[in-house]
């Protein structure tokens, strides 16, 4: 046995899939780039954290001033008092050790006194530097993409840039602006930046007796903040891969909804275009009643209408070249004979047949040319309102002028209002017509043909009554049929082509009504007549 080599199907995405993606994905990640800024929530904490600094400094401030002061003369009106150095310097690492703040204390001259990153130790002066623990905020991926988000704000218009923080060799009070604030006998905050963090500061007066005697100034990194606001951003970040997968997943599977049997019918529709077999049928969708369900039951009814067109079409070309056929079979006949007999009055007969043959063609050609047209002008035509009242009231003027008051007679029954349709005036003239000349055709010489109007169950129904012989039994649907030939006794053959109830059927229809035909009966049951009944829609 010869294995076939296996082969990897490809898988294509079609375009509307990838729209639905799209949008979906682009409202999400609207949404996510919105609440991953959060910059009320980044203010609150500034705030909050400014707040805390604030309480801290004053209680430095209080502390110092009260316990790191040199005892004052009685008079308070004479400020003798003074920091003490060593005093201010061990009480202020003492305060600042559980705070994990920096501490500096400047005298009233602006002279930097004393600073907890600063020690005293066997060497000199040992600057204490505070390393971040090892699982630091911005490690990872999800830090590297932050990082990467918040770069990318800072580029933003309107975004505030801070100052950058810098510390001279020999710090003095003119250094820092809060500093000079709290010297004058405010407390005074200020932010700046610190490479990748924020530094925040804040610095309050340190008082004695109303007197100012330093400030004391605390500063603290941002990388609280930094790690609460990462800690929130990373839980957004978690819940938008849950929402990103759950919406990838609903996205295929809509786009599976909508894209994949619009394919199948576009697929299914290629084929009815390009194949003759009948056989390729559009498919459908039972279990759906959405639109989709609707589109592949309207593909599938314009499909089998498209067949039974055709069917139509090509019916009619056999009915056409047969009712031809005839009188050429006929005007054949007779040509090859008159040329072979000399008897003046056979060929008279012969040219009789000859001229009626002619005119049965020249009136089916006539018909059929005005039956073939028929549906193209019925759909490019725009229906305009018609009153059917006036309408049959012109129709009869002319039917009783075309026969000049000889023959049957015609009576109308209309009511008083107007029975307004939309519709095609000239077609439904010729509908009429056609109904009154059939009906004219087989009533008796002194017959009366009744044209009657009025409304049944919303819709304008217009009848024609005669007194002839009536429809034979079980024909009341053929004879709509085209080229049908049962014509009263006596009528020359050929008068009529057969098309003209055909026709006036059609064009009904197209107006969204229907025409039948019926017997009358008399009180013994006896027919009396027949009744073609014509049924349109009100405006």
């Amino acid at each position: 046995m010869v294995s076939r080599p296996f082969r990897l199907r490809r898988i294509t995405i079609s375009q509307l899939t990838w729209r639905i993606l799209a949008v979906n994905l682009m409202a999400l990640g609207v949404l996510v780039v919105g609440l991953l800024y959060l910059g009320e929530y980044r203010a609150n904490l500034i705030a909050t954290e400014l707040a805390s600094l604030q309480k801290q400094a004053r209680m430095f401030a209080a502390a110092v001033g009260e316990g790191a002061v040199s005892p004052s003369s009685a008079d308070i009106t004479v400020p003798r008092q003074a920091l003490i150095p060593n005093a201010a310097r061990q009480m202020i690492r003492r305060l600042v050790e559980p705070t994990g703040t920096r501490a500096r204390l400047f005298g009233a001259d602006g002279v930097l006194i004393v600073d907890s990153r600063m020690l005293l130790g066997p060497g000199g002066l040992v600057q204490i530097e505070e390393l971040p623990p090892p699982t630091a905020v911005g490690n990872g991926f999800f830090g590297t993409l932050l990082e990467g988000y918040d770069t990318l704000v800072s580029l933003l218009p309107g975004t505030t840039e801070l100052p950058p923080y810098q510390e001279s060799a020999h710090q003095r009070a003119g250094d820092y602006p809060e500093v000079l604030q709290a010297l004058s006998g405010d407390t005074g905050h200020f932010l700046r930046q610190s490479g990748p963090r924020m530094m925040l500061s804040v610095a309050a007066p340190v008082q004695r007796y109303k007197h100012v005697l330093g400030a004391v100034m605390l500063s603290k990194d941002s990388r609280a903040i930094d790690t609460a606001l990462y800690d929130v951003r990373l839980d957004i970040l978690k819940v938008f891969g849950i929402a990103l997968a759950i919406t990838i997943a609903l996205s295929l599977y809509l786009a599976g909804t909508i894209a994949r049997p619009i394919r199948l019918l576009a697929k299914a529709a290629e084929i009815v275009r390009m194949t003759h077999n009948r056989q390729a049928t559009i498919p459908r969708f039972p279990g759906r009643t959405d639109e989709i369900g609707e589109l592949a039951e309207a593909l599938n009814d314009m499909t089998n209408a498209l067949w039974r067109r055709m069917d139509a079409i090509e019916g009619f070309a056999a009915d056409v070249a047969h009712e031809i056929k005839n009188p050429l079979t006929s005007l054949h006949s007779a040509v090859e004979t008159i040329a072979r007999i000399k008897d003046p009055e056979q060929q008279r007969q012969l040219m009789g047949i000859i001229q009626e043959d002619v005119k049965r063609l020249d009136l089916l050609i006539s018909d059929i040319s005005d039956a073939s047209r028929l549906d193209a002008e019925l759909s490019r035509a725009e229906m305009e309102p018609v009153d059917l009242t006036g309408l049959l009231g012109a129709v009869a003027d002319m039917q009783v002028s075309a026969r000049s008051g000889e023959g049957t007679r015609l009576e109308l029954d209309l009511p008083g209002g107007e029975l307004r349709i939309n519709g095609l005036t000239g077609r439904l003239v010729q509908v009429f017509r056609n109904l009154i000349s059939n009906a004219v055709s087989f009533s008796p010489p002194d017959g009366v043909i009744t044209l009657r109007g009025s409304i049944e169950d919303g819709d304008a129904q217009i009848e024609v009554l005669d007194q002839g012989p009536g429809i034979p039994a079980g024909k009341e649907a053929d004879i709509f049929s085209r080229f049908y030939s049962e014509r009263p006794e006596g009528e020359a053959f050929g008068t009529h082509s057969g098309l003209g109830l055909n026709i006036s059927q059609q064009i009904v229809e197209a107006h969204g009504g229907r025409i039948w035909a019926e017997n009358r009966h008399g009180e013994n049951g006896r027919v009396i007549g027949a009744r073609f009944v014509v049924r349109l829609p009100l405006v």
